[in-house]
């Protein structure tokens, strides 16, 4: 099996055939808890030494990521960049404003005239990765490659989609409907709300 897809089953993150939603607002039938890996610093950085490596050929200044789990993800896997290639790699994240994932906190200075490789923890749709390589491209890098932890639809979520190089880690196909065309919706089987976006979808509802 998939070393990453093992770390994720070891630390409880791959919780399968319930009713999630997950950031994209689709509805999941398996769902992949992110927040289970990072607790465990160890696997977290097992994980980052992985995206190190895939990389390590590639000529990179800057790891850029999407908060929250991102700046996880970029800060690890910068550290990895830096041990295995002998030089410093920053790490820095984009955050949320309005619709959008810019570069705050002068992490944008970081990226002008520089090889980036962007990083994201999770990808159903891929909206979040293409929002952080935009945004990485306004501020003037030079996108050399995306990766995500997990692609969650492979037959969707390609390298078209971005328009640069894009190689996951890991993939873990799960089948994922909007909220209109969703059959556990249709059926009647409850929201999972303790974990993705399913309370805030619940909420949306007055429910």
């Amino acid at each position: 099996m998939n070393p990453v897809i093992d770390i994720l089953i070891k630390v409880g993150a791959i919780l399968p055939n319930d009713h999630f939603v997950g950031t994209s607002g689709r509805h999941l039938e398996a769902y992949i808890n992110k927040d289970a890996l990072f607790p465990h610093t160890a696997e977290t950085s097992e994980v980052c030494r992985l995206f190190a490596e895939k990389f390590k050929d590639l000529d990179i200044d800057v790891v850029a990521a999407p908060a929250m789990g991102g700046i996880i993800l970029s800060q690890w896997t910068a550290h990895h960049l830096s041990n295995i290639k002998g030089k410093e790699i920053l790490g820095v994240y984009a955050e949320k404003k309005d619709d959008d994932l810019v570069f705050t906190r002068g992490y944008d200075k970081f990226l002008n005239g520089t090889n980036v490789l962007v990083i994201e923890d999770l990808c159903t749709t891929g909206g979040s990765l293409k929002k952080v390589i935009d945004s990485a491209k306004a501020c003037g890098a030079n996108v050399v490659a995306c990766s995500v932890m997990v692609n969650r639809d492979p037959q969707n979520v390609t390298e078209a989609v971005f328009g640069v190089p894009f190689s996951p880690l890991a993939e873990y196909e799960t089948a994922s409907y909007s909220a209109e065309e969703c059959p556990m919706c249709k059926t009647g089987i409850p929201v999972n709300t303790k974990v993705g976006h399913g309370k805030k979808f619940v909420e949306s509802l007055g429910k």
